[in-house]
């Protein structure tokens, strides 16, 4: 079993980005008006790329994986489920306000992948990495949708023109048709996809840390609380139970475990952001759900154990 502290050491850097980018705009001259021309370039085109040319070349086996999709898929509904509920949750859901829950409801569902590739990679080698790309092809389209929908409604958008419009999900739905259709991205570009996919989680999580408001750390803490008991351990705590009812075999309970347990992942602040919603504070949640995941994730590693 690798140690708590090996977590630790592998999410520091999104942590150590995260307060980067809150230094830099609140104490030197790249203030607030540049991160936000910053946070419209990742939107639009850092995170896009990235998110098309991963699942695009992304080894999509479903006649291997079929359960391990249908575990990952099943948990993704369930934490869906469990978010969008706590509105209507006895005694919490009266203190919660809608819109503040419409922009962070995303954060107990949606995942940091890069993380999850790198513990996939380290934990299961070439399987596990091939594992952990699978279940990111198939789940984030859902995530994407699931995250758009609440702010789209609650901010009187209509539905349909913000699904068809968002750059995320439009990049995600892309990719994973060139996938099923075999299409490969020229060797030519590789690189320059490579580097885009690095600057986009890097920019991510330092517009992340420019939008954070230390002062929202006790802002709406029952919504707060609710999201994040999600992501960190009802997810985890399900992923179980669903690998025991299907019985997946050892490689994929492990990923998927993991998968379940990852923090949130930084595109929540942009999107929230972008989309008119209250990005400091869900900018606070990412920041806490990335020191969170150092408990989760030794957690969901301890319950492959009863499998």
């Amino acid at each position: 079993m690798i140690a708590a502290m090996q977590y630790v050491t592998l999410l520091f850097p999104d942590f150590f980005l995260i307060v980067l980018g809150y230094v830099l705009c609140r104490w030197t001259p790249l203030n607030r008006s540049v991160w936000q021309s910053v946070e419209m370039l990742v939107y639009y085109l850092l995170f896009p790329v990235m998110l098309f040319t991963s699942i695009a070349q992304s080894t999509l086996d479903w006649a291997a994986t079929s359960q391990l999709v249908l575990a990952g898929l099943l948990c993704a509904g369930g934490g869906v489920a469990l978010a969008y509920s706590l509105p209507y949750w006895p005694l919490l859901g009266r203190r919660i306000d809608r819109r503040e829950h419409a922009a962070s409801a995303q954060i107990a569902f949606r995942f940091n992948s890069f993380i999850g590739l790198a513990l996939a990679q380290r934990l299961g080698g070439a399987q596990g990495l091939l594992l952990m790309s699978v279940l990111i092809g198939f789940c984030v389209p859902l995530m994407n949708v699931a995250a758009v929908w609440p702010m789209a409604r609650s901010g009187g958008h209509q539905l349909a023109r913000q699904l068809l419009r968002n750059p995320l999900i439009l990049a995600t739905s892309s990719g994973l048709a060139a996938n099923a259709l075999g299409w490969h991205l020229p060797e030519l570009l590789h690189a320059p996809a490579s580097r885009i996919g690095a600057a986009a989680i890097a920019m991510g999580l330092m517009c992340a840390g420019a939008g954070m408001r230390l002062g929202l750390l006790g802002h709406a803490w029952q919504l707060s609380g609710g999201v994040l008991a999600i992501r960190h351990l009802l997810l985890p705590l399900i992923a179980f139970g669903t690998a025991w009812a299907l019985h997946l075999s050892s490689e994929q309970a492990l990923v998927l475990l993991v998968f379940n347990a990852l923090p949130a992942s930084s595109t929540c602040y942009v999107l929230a952001a972008q989309m008119g919603f209250n990005g400091g504070y869900v900018a606070m949640l990412v920041t806490l759900s990335t020191a969170l995941a150092a408990l989760s994730l030794p957690l969901a590693m301890a319950l492959v154990q009863y499998l």
